[in-house]
């Protein structure tokens, strides 16, 4: 064990309160066993926008009490210098049904009790939007969720929520980080006496719902339905939520899969916990079949993502993508927002840059506002936060994975909204003489239609990746240093109009600073904007390293008249990209 190593265990043996991951160590440390020792110790989980996430196992790289402690007491801090009476306004904490979940959220709540910091607290397992949500509603000064969202039953996390209900951006998480470095000392804590604190107060979900309640259009119609709906809690905490929903909205009780109706954190029945993954909806559809079910719904397992299939006139299952959802959504989003007779000009709403460009197509041709931000609701939310000071009203944001935002009162992504106001909009087309599929092709024919076709390629060598990035950005070998880049100019036969690098901060479409309006990327993230001027197909396609898998992540679309003609573009875009972009055979990389 070399030096720096051995100073790394020493000072976790010192520091970590848990004999059971003391033990962990020293059993490494007897076994000999270096490699393990340094995957566990080096280098240390770092703070970042989307707080912490990770393996649940000792060490400075893994999530464990001792992290969870220092994190929290940095955090502590930082809030204390930064937020405006942040001592008398307190925090709100709440923890999911994974593993060690509901002792790190008692870890974190001690932690801000011990500095005299009032605590908002959920004994039980919630949903993660009620954190957000509470923090409005409370004007708390931050806010901290326990969970892995959709991630392996191995892992957990650590999100925070800034003042302003909305996940944290830059530069709170790189002060929070350096805030995190300046505590590492624990505190002792005693979690035994944490609810007889007088600090500690208790917090419900009757204002939350009340929100829920809100959102309802069209209770007399939901009541009398007769669709029938299944629904999938994919082991984890929305049950008693959508079934609650389900009631304030008039809608017919939904049908559970009852194997993935109770919080398990185990995952038993799925190999990954995310709806949108391959097999993931398997038990739903085999019960939606056994009960003659017409739509299925869907949460991942902290209820903040939402996915939805329809039972075709064939008898297969239509599962929608999250682009086809926000689409839905925000075509529903429209109508009320015409009917309500309120000016379009007034009218915004916001997706992911990733995210499909209908919305901004239907913006262009309704005449309301259509905003992009970078990907992720911590920029979705702040995005809809800006443009309401400047007027706007947003009822509606969304992201590609699944996430979609309602209303003004959450500017987060919430799975149990996003169901009911699914199942609401499918009750008002069959009333129609419609379905969600029907509708979707009647908004192609409208707008124009658009294919999605997202993937991944596995790249585990960090400097594999940054050189293929590198020869995106000086492909005809003629880039000078601290010059324009030179970028692929064609791709399947399209003429590339646009490029937007957001790690190097180019865009080719904004003269004459070429600066992109968007703000930097901390990973690599290229966007390309291509098409055939001569039958106006066009094609979106942007590649980005992950930040928290080791993946080169490519979200395309395409969009023309002519269904199966952008079908076949977006094939040939695929091998292109694949064989000649990213030469995935000489560089190794796998594959889904």
């Amino acid at each position: 064990m070399d030096a720096n190593l051995k100073d790394l265990v020493d000072q976790w043996l010192r520091l970590d309160p848990d004999g059971e991951t003391r033990d962990e160590v020293k059993k490494l440390v007897r076994d000999g066993n270096i490699a393990e020792l340094r995957k566990r110790m080096s280098p240390r989980i770092e703070f970042g926008t989307a707080g912490l996430r990770g393996r649940m196992e000792a060490g400075w790289a893994r999530m464990n009490d001792l992290i969870i402690i220092q994190a929290s007491q940095g955090l502590c801090a930082y809030v204390l210098k930064n937020v405006q009476d942040a001592q008398s306004r307190g925090v709100v904490v709440g923890h999911d049904h994974r593993h060690h979940s509901e002792k790190w959220a008692k870890l974190t709540a001690a932690v801000f009790l011990d500095r005299g910091v009032p605590v908002y607290f959920h004994e039980s397992v919630i949903h993660t939007p009620l954190v957000p949500f509470t923090v409005k509603a409370k004007n708390a000064a931050c806010g901290v969720m326990i969970t892995a969202s959709h991630n392996p039953k191995d892992d957990n996390g650590y999100k925070v929520y800034w003042e302003n209900a909305v996940q944290i951006i830059e530069p709170h998480d790189k002060g929070i980080s350096a805030s995190i470095r300046e505590h590492q000392e624990p505190r002792p804590l005693n979690l035994e006496h944490l609810f007889s604190s007088p600090l500690l107060r208790k917090f419900d979900d009757s204002a939350y719902f009340e929100y829920i309640k809100s959102l309802c259009h069209y209770q007399s119609l939901n009541s009398q339905t007769a669709l029938k709906f299944v629904n999938t809690s994919m082991h984890g905490v929305s049950d008693p939520a959508m079934t609650k929903a389900f009631e304030l909205f008039g809608l017919p009780k939904y049908i559970p899969v009852e194997a993935q109706r109770t919080p398990d954190p185990n995952f038993p029945t799925v190999k990954f916990p995310n709806p949108e993954e391959k097999g993931a909806l398997d038990l739903a559809i085999a019960t939606a079949n056994e009960v003659g079910a017409d739509y299925i719904l869907a949460q991942d397992p902290d209820s903040d993502r939402f996915a939805a299939a329809e039972k075709g006139p064939d008898g297969k299952w239509i599962q929608f993508t999250g682009d086809q959802l926000g689409t839905l959504f925000a075509s529903a989003c429209l109508d009320k927002y015409k009917a309500s007779g309120k000016p379009l000009s007034k009218l915004a709403m916001v997706a992911s840059t990733v995210s499909s460009k209908m919305i901004e197509a239907m913006a262009q041709a309704e005449g309301f506002k259509f905003a992009e931000c970078l990907t992720g609701f911590k920029y979705i939310g702040n995005t809809a936060l800006s443009l309401e000071k400047e007027g706007y009203e947003v009822p509606f944001g969304y992201e590609e994975a699944i996430g979609f935002m309602f209303g003004s009162e959450l500017r987060d992504k919430d799975g149990v909204a996003a169901s009911v106001m699914f199942a609401e909009l499918v009750v008002t087309l069959q009333k129609a003489g419609k379905t969600a599929s029907s509708h979707l092709k009647e908004l192609y024919e409208r707008y124009g239609f658009f294919q999605t076709s997202n993937s991944y390629f596995i790249c585990t060598e960090p400097q594999t990746i940054n050189a293929i990035f590198a020869r995106l950005r000086n492909y005809d070998g003629n880039a000078t240093t601290g010059g324009t880049p030179h970028y692929p100019r064609t791709i399947a036969g399209l003429e590339v109009a646009r490029v937007r690098d957001l790690t190097v901060g180019y865009d080719s479409g904004n003269p004459p600073s070429y600066k992109p309006t968007l703000p930097l990327s901390s990973g690599h993230m290229i966007q390309f904007r291509a098409e055939n001027k001569a039958d106006g197909t066009k094609i979106t396609l942007t590649t980005r390293t992950s930040g928290t898998e080791p993946k080169i992540k490519y979200y395309l679309e395409g969009s023309g008249k002519d269904a199966a003609a952008v079908n076949e573009l977006l094939r040939k875009v695929v091998q292109e990209l694949s064989e000649v972009w990213m030469e995935a055979d000489k560089n190794g990389l796998g594959k889904p």
